[in-house]
């Protein structure tokens, strides 16, 4: 028997119900929840997730407002822009879609960035409210895997989670938020040694590393929970995660539960940006 298949998509459109049932009461204050969205350049990958971004926000009663500027822009341009949208009060989240052109720094666009408009939660002010359990914005890949598992019916507190991968944006705050909920944690990453041994043990397993089959069936124990991260492209082109699913379907049991990809971590991504961008609204109006 297959491990059940979690079901990100009736996950992420309960989240983004509940937001938009958020959204209306905040609307009956004379609140509109707004989210700024900045896009540099042509990158497709980008655009496509702007424009799902766009449509989520559409569905849950949240205005959003495009700011889309050429591959060339330079970056004083855009910290002008986020200065402007920082000082504009009807305005409660920011998000710049990332990479960006080469001229522009990263780390710098993200400390432009008003921490309490920060519904992508890099800014450094949040990572540290994060380490430190305070209350504010989740980052929200990592915050979606802890709703897929939550409301999969599964729990955190006692169990070994293994999370392959260390990225500041991922991986990290994973394991943060899994030790928050009384996991006990293993982060692992490209210079782990006994990687397989060590995924054997796992209760729950989150694969950050972006590598088609870095998880597969020998690596996890009857009735683990899986959740894969991974966005890849196989050799066919086929999208993919990071786990071998339909041998680690089968090797978990019919106790056990897997994410897929497509259909799992990514949905939940763009729901927990809608949460966050409630969170921004109450915040910023001292609902909070």
């Amino acid at each position: 028997m297959k491990a059940k298949r979690i079901d990100g998509k009736g996950i992420s459109d309960q989240i983004k119900q509940e937001a938009a049932q958020e959204s209306t009461a905040l609307q009956a204050q004379g609140i509109q929840p707004c989210l700024a969205v900045v896009l540099v350049g042509n990158d497709a990958a980008s655009q496509i997730y702007v424009n799902n971004k766009k449509k989520a926000c559409e569905k849950v009663g949240i205005l959003s407002r495009s700011y889309e500027l050429p591959e060339d822009t330079e970056e004083a341009a855009l910290l002008h822009l986020i200065d402007q949208l920082n000082r504009t009060p009807d305005i409660h989240g920011i998000l710049v879609q990332l990479p960006l052109p080469m001229q522009i720094s990263e780390e710098k666009v993200i400390l432009a960035i008003d921490a309490q408009k920060d519904v992508d939660c890099f800014h450094p002010m949040n990572v540290g409210m994060l380490q430190t359990g305070r209350k504010g914005f989740l980052p929200c890949t990592p915050a979606g895997v802890l709703e897929l598992i939550t409301r999969s019916g599964y729990t955190v507190e006692g169990k070994h989670c293994v999370v392959i991968g260390r990225s500041h944006n991922v991986g990290k705050p994973i394991a943060m938020l899994l030790l928050q909920q009384n996991g006990t944690v293993t982060i692992c990453h490209s210079k782990t040694k006994n990687l397989k041994e060590i995924c054997k043990q796992a209760d729950i397993i989150v694969s950050a590393v972006g590598k088609c089959h870095t998880v597969t069936a020998d690596m996890v124990k009857e009735g683990a929970v899986v959740i894969d991260v991974g966005m890849n492209r196989d050799d066919n082109g086929k999208l993919c995660g990071d786990a071998d699913f339909d041998a680690v379907s089968e090797a978990l049991g019919e106790q056990g539960a897997i994410s897929p990809v497509p259909g799992g971590v990514g949905l939940m991504t763009v729901a927990m940006l809608m949460h966050n961008c409630i969170v921004a609204a109450k915040l910023q109006n001292n609902l909070l």
